[in-house]
């Protein structure tokens, strides 16, 4: 079985972060492991805290991690410093981390800041290491510094984050409001755009989270990003499509969908 590290915060409903990563990684047959970078309070409603984690343990998790075990492929997550993301480059590199998938965090759903504004820099350096970047519309507009509106748009921005260095970006289009299509651009010049179906739900917590937990774990069975991506696209859209409440506010969405079904399980 391959093994597949996410590196991020930890979401106490369960709807994103690390338990959302280690989610669609065994729905998608692989191993997860977690790096845990930060503690966050939150439930339907919205984020209500965030902790850090200290420095010594998160890079003492990388580390044990890596000396024990073939890690085959990350996906890189919650980083909310400079610091932080200074310690997992510098630890990633260490140990020639291969397939390295970075979703830039930076503001959850109901508006909280996770990432302070003065790693806004750090981070446009930090995608230098990830083999795909897989930020959403808002953030590739702060990455960038430009406003974007049309697919036109969304091309120039993955143009743009492929000169701070990362291989691969996808510009996940779930903002627009006239379609979803994601858009890859790829470091060789060539872009590739995954439709999507839009459903009538409220419930898409933890969608980033899980589409790019979801490739990194087909690019560590040693799937091609273009493949990678395709099927990401088409498990965050079928989990969509089956997502379900837990509280009065936004609920996660349908990981384990087929064994819901299979054990009866109304949600």
């Amino acid at each position: 079985m391959k093994k597949i590290l996410t590196i991020a915060g930890s979401d106490s409903c369960g709807g994103a972060g690390i338990q959302a990563d280690l989610k669609a990684m065994s729905a998608n047959g692989t191993y997860g492991m977690s790096v845990i970078t930060a503690i966050t309070a939150q439930n339907s409603m919205g984020v209500f805290g965030a902790q850090e984690v200290s420095d010594d343990i998160i890079k003492k998790q990388i580390e044990v991690i890596y000396e024990d075990i073939d890690v085959d492929a990350v996906k890189v997550g919650m980083l909310s410093s400079s610091n932080i993301m200074n310690i997992v480059k510098e630890n990633l590199l260490k140990y020639n981390a291969k397939n390295i998938v970075i979703d830039p965090v930076m503001i959850s759903k109901s508006g909280f800041s996770l990432l302070k504004e003065e790693a806004i820099e750090t981070m446009k350096k930090f995608i230098s290491i990830g083999d795909l970047v897989t930020p959403n519309i808002p953030e590739a507009e702060v990455l960038t510094n430009m406003k974007i509106k049309t697919e036109a748009d969304m091309i120039e921005a993955g143009k743009r984050i492929i000169q701070m260095g990362a291989k691969n970006v996808l510009v996940k289009g779930g903002h627009r409001e006239d379609n979803c299509t994601d858009i890859l651009v790829k470091s060789t010049g060539e872009i590739l755009s995954f439709k999507g179906e839009r459903f009538n739900t409220k419930n898409t917590h933890g969608t980033g989270c899980t589409l790019s937990s979801t490739i990194a774990s087909y690019l560590g069975k040693g799937y091609s990003i273009d493949e990678s991506v395709k099927i990401g696209k088409e498990y965050i859209t079928k989990a969509i499509e089956n997502s379900f409440s837990i509280g009065s506010g936004v609920g996660p969405v349908g990981h384990f969908v087929e064994i819901y079904k299979k054990s009866n399980t109304k949600y």
